[in-house]
């Protein structure tokens, strides 16, 4: 089936009309009618067609009588009850016939196919003889007629004037048909093509085009828009006899049709067809002279330029007006300026922190808003052009800001440099508040550690202390008094170094170190002798295990740290076990490292613990400060390590990553 073949339906019921549309929708679209006039309202654009009509509807005999006398070049096919009047009508008339309830879909598929060859071949015939006439017509005429000047001064200058409006497509588009249609004085005109959002080529302007065409559609697929994008020449009636091929030739007669178009020329851009404009016949009925045409086509290749030129203006301004918007809705100060210094760029947030509004500052040198932000884009666009930053408090208004800049180059020069100004003094002020809420809890737990840690001791120094006058010559007291006053003194010694180490911790030394070491030396201080019976201490490490850079001093105390809150968390566990694993990962994209996994089968920890574990003076034990977590997370992250913690009522799993390098910038806390 070629593409300028159409199948109308015409019949009142509905269910029947949905039969037919199935099984027909594979081999082409089918037009159902209800009414007379609308049916041949089609055919009057399309007489060549296959029509399909039901003489159960009501005036169906009047219609094919219409059809055989208006429309010669249309194929009647009838569908009603054998026997009946209409039937025998149509059938006195010649029209083939077919019994409505008999239809499968078969049947009528191969006869639709049958009858749509039938009207292809008509055409091919058709033309054939039109072009026999055309050539015997030129044999015979001795000389013609001298044709009168119907040169309508069709200039390009005469569209300057539509031509300026190439900043808003959609007018362009109906000053360009306006102005075609003045000056050739056409019957109609119009300019299909493609808009910025739909890649198919619709009508977007037209003046006295037919109703029908503001409904059409075309892909960029459809076979007449690939040969247009091919061929890129004009297409007008009188050359259709040029077109080799019959087929071909009825697809381009087809869409003059569809248009009631005489010429058709498309509009080229550099890679693709933007689409086409068409005009139907003179207002003189004169037909087109190669003036005429020649004039349209110089005219064309304007217009092509033009709405080229137009499509990509709207987009760089729908881009422009999208970016603008953003960079304006942006919370941040943005100011751009040239390589010379001149502000081209301030949005509004910009106007609102600086107090300078966009007309004082825009188009003039960054000096004017302020020696502050002038001489920070001055050293950007400076030699170096090392980005630069400041941080400072405006006194006037009592707000804290910050000002990033940014060298914008290309590969050959400097293009001039951006700066970002942001208002820190919400955040200023909420830091400032967390610290000074921190600072508070933080000397609150002291305070309260504190007291639990040192009273203790002091209660017991002061009862001995009590007893001391009454008991002063008894040897045994003496005794006790000594041991308990030298251990509880110790004890408050003990805190005291605790909490300086903990402000005022030693300066790591880095140097080669095995990880496995560190566990054995951490394991032997948690458990001097043999481990007991009832805690069972495992580890397990390669043998190849590479050496990480580290302070083994600050890794064995930490260590030292998780292996005692196991042993402790163990005490009334049966079948007590810690177990430590190290091993090397060698992760894709990450640095090589030494993980450390420390495991134990205790109790797990209490889940409102969780949050705080690695929080100073944290504590659960009856004794102790809470400092043990919190040094070693300081000191795994001085390694530029880190440390997880997951526990349930099975027990603790410790993850500790250390990387085999330090990281080469930076330095350790």
């Amino acid at each position: 089936m070629t593409a300028h073949a159409s199948c109308l339906l015409y019949t009142s019921d509905t269910p029947w009309a949905t039969r037919i549309g199935a099984f027909l929708s594979p081999l082409m679209l089918l037009h159902p009618f209800g009414t007379p006039p609308l049916l041949q309202g089609f055919l009057e654009q399309h007489p060549a067609s296959l029509v399909l009509l039901d003489l159960q509807t009501t005036g169906a005999l009047d219609l094919l009588s219409t059809l055989s006398h208006r429309y010669p070049n249309t194929l009647v096919i009838v569908f009603g009850t054998a026997t009946s009047d209409p039937m025998l009508e149509a059938a006195r008339q010649g029209v083939y016939a077919l019994e409505a309830s008999e239809v499968s879909c078969h049947r009528l598929t191969h006869l639709v196919q049958q009858a749509l060859a039938h009207l292809e071949l008509a055409a091919e015939n058709r033309l054939l003889r039109q072009e026999t006439l055309r050539l015997n017509a030129i044999t015979e005429v001795a000389h013609r007629l001298p044709q009168p000047d119907t040169d309508s001064s069709l200039d390009i200058r005469d569209f300057s004037a539509a031509l300026r409006h190439f900043t808003h497509v959609e007018t362009l588009l109906h000053r360009l048909v306006d102005e075609v249609a003045g000056s050739l004085r056409v019957s109609r005109v119009g300019i299909f093509c493609r808009t910025r959002d739909v890649a198919s080529y619709r009508l977007r302007a037209g003046l006295r085009c037919l109703e029908s065409t503001s409904s059409l559609e075309y892909s960029e697929t459809h076979p007449q828009v690939l040969w247009l994008a091919n061929h890129s020449h004009a297409v007008t009636r009188t050359n259709l006899t040029h077109v080799r091929n019959p087929t071909t030739r009825l697809m381009l007669q087809d869409l003059l049709d569809q248009m009631g178009a005489e010429i058709l020329i498309p509009l080229q851009s550099r890679d693709r067809i933007m689409g086409w404009l068409f005009v139907g016949h003179l207002a003189t009925g004169l037909p087109f002279d190669d003036r005429h045409l020649h004039k349209l086509i110089t005219l064309t290749e304007c217009v092509s330029t033009t709405l080229e030129n137009a499509l990509l203006y709207e987009e760089i301004t729908i881009q422009k007006t999208l970016a603008e918007t953003l960079l304006h809705s942006i919370p941040n100060g943005i100011i751009a300026v040239d390589d010379d210094g001149i502000v081209r760029w301030y949005n509004d947030t910009a106007q609102s922190l600086l107090g300078i509004q966009s007309a004082v500052a825009v188009g003039r040198p960054i000096e004017g808003l302020g020696g502050r932000l002038a001489d920070l884009l001055r050293r950007t666009l400076g030699e170096s052009g090392s980005p630069q930053s400041a941080e400072w408090m405006e006194s006037s208004t009592q707000r804290s800001f910050t000002a990033r800049t940014r060298r914008l180059s290309s590969p050959a020069r400097c293009l001039g440099a951006v700066v970002v100004v942001q208002d820190i003094t919400d955040q200023k002020n909420m830091k400032e508040k967390e610290d000074r809420l921190d600072r508070a809890t933080f000397w609150a737990e002291l305070a309260a550690s504190m007291s639990h840690e040192v009273r203790n001791p002091l209660v017991a120094i002061k009862t001995f202390a009590q007893l001391l006058p009454e008991r002063y010559q008894d040897t045994e007291f003496q005794h006790e008094f000594k041991d308990l006053v030298s251990s509880e003194v110790e004890r408050l010694n003990s805190i005291v170094d605790q909490i300086h180490a903990f402000a005022h911790p030693p300066a790591l030394s880095f140097k080669a170190i095995q990880p496995q070491a560190c566990i054995a030396s951490a394991c032997a201080r948690v458990f001097p002798t043999e481990p007991p019976s009832k805690i069972r201490v495992t580890v397990s490490a390669p043998d190849t295990l590479p050496a990480i850079q580290g302070d083994d001093r600050a890794l064995i105390e930490a260590f030292t740290h998780i292996l005692t809150n196991s042993k402790e968390a163990l005490a009334a566990t049966p079948n007590a076990e810690i177990t430590l694993t190290l091993r090397l990962v060698e992760d894709p994209g990450q640095t090589p490292a030494i993980t450390l996994v420390f495991k134990d089968n205790g109790p797990g920890i209490a889940p409102d613990m969780l949050d705080k574990l690695f929080s100073p003076f944290s504590t659960t034990k009856a004794r102790g400060l809470g400092l043990g977590l919190p040094i070693v997370r300081r000191t795994i992250l001085d390694h530029s390590g880190t440390i997880t913690v997951h526990s349930n009522e099975f027990g603790v799993l410790i993850t500790i990553r250390l990387p085999l390098l330090l990281p080469k910038t930076g330095s350790p806390s």
